[in-house]
């Protein structure tokens, strides 16, 4: 039987599904995704979405793809809104996904985030959210990062002040284009260049951030270290990031998450030690 994101991606583009295939991607969502051949001889990502917040992250990501393009965003090819909005693009799954990174790989990323941001797009800025600083969380409520086991209350009572000062000081704006959710499921390898999906949380701001927030996956991935990248002014900041996130409840929709962001955390958590 067709599966019914299949029959709607065939009405929505007026042609014919020939084949397609359930994807089971390295990300952490549990929304449906599809590849699909069509008779005209389209190729398509489709992606639906059903489990809150998705269905508006699929929105918002639609959003950024109407509004900018350039070699390093995929092809947008169609959009349905409803309850479980409907988004097709460019197939890109015969690309090449890292791990594990190749001699070049590192640095086709940080060319392309450096293109990206040479892009102008209608979105929300960076500075202007004050929810960045996740010690300024964790020092009103300790206990979610407190049961991680990363570090103990000793310790985040000498560290604390100096960790919100830090982050507190990161330079944040900007006006140039950012994916804001860097790591290796959402980027892919294509003649030569890196190409970034998942567009659902892009803003506005200063370059360095998306270099910042991928390194510690990059980390865990056997990739560079941190201090090759020149971007230390961002460590408290990222350290906090996912130091606030790790110990929260899984949410619905992506249950094995937060052992990801654990793992993440351990890394800025080094880091920024190091920086401080």
């Amino acid at each position: 039987m067709k599966p019914h994101a299949v029959e709607r991606a065939e009405r929505l583009v007026g042609s014919t599904a020939e084949s397609w295939a359930r994807v089971v991607r390295t990300g952490y969502s549990l929304n449906e995704h599809w590849t699909v051949v069509f008779a005209d001889g389209m190729n398509a990502f489709v992606k639906t979405a059903r489990i809150a917040p998705s269905p508006q992250w699929l929105r918002d990501e639609h959003a950024v793809l109407a509004a900018v393009s350039g070699p390093h965003m995929p092809r947008l090819l169609a959009f349905e809104d409803a309850d479980e909005p409907l988004l097709l693009l460019e197939d890109l799954m015969p690309a090449r996904w890292p791990p594990p990174w190749r001699e070049g790989d590192v640095q086709a990323v940080l060319t392309a985030l450096g293109e990206i941001s040479a892009l102008q797009a209608p979105l929300p800025r960076l500075a202007d959210d004050p929810g960045w600083n996740g010690w300024r969380t964790i020092e009103s409520d300790p206990q979610p990062f407190l049961s991680t086991g990363l570090r103990d209350a000793a310790w985040l009572e000498r560290m604390l002040p100096a960790l919100v000062a830090a982050a507190d000081a990161t330079p944040l704006a900007g006006d140039g284009l950012l994916h804001c959710d860097v790591r290796s499921d959402n980027l892919c390898l294509k003649d030569g260049r890196a190409v970034l999906v998942d567009w659902n949380h892009a803003r506005l701001g200063d370059a360095r951030f998306d270099i910042a927030f991928w390194l510690p996956s990059l980390v865990l991935e056997r990739g560079p270290k941190p201090k090759h990248f020149d971007v230390d002014a961002y460590a408290a900041l990222v350290a906090g990031f996912f130091a606030a996130h790790a110990g929260l409840p899984k949410p619905a929709g992506a249950p094995t998450v937060r052992a990801f962001q654990r793992a993440q955390a351990a890394v800025a958590l080094d880091w920024a030690e190091a920086v401080l």
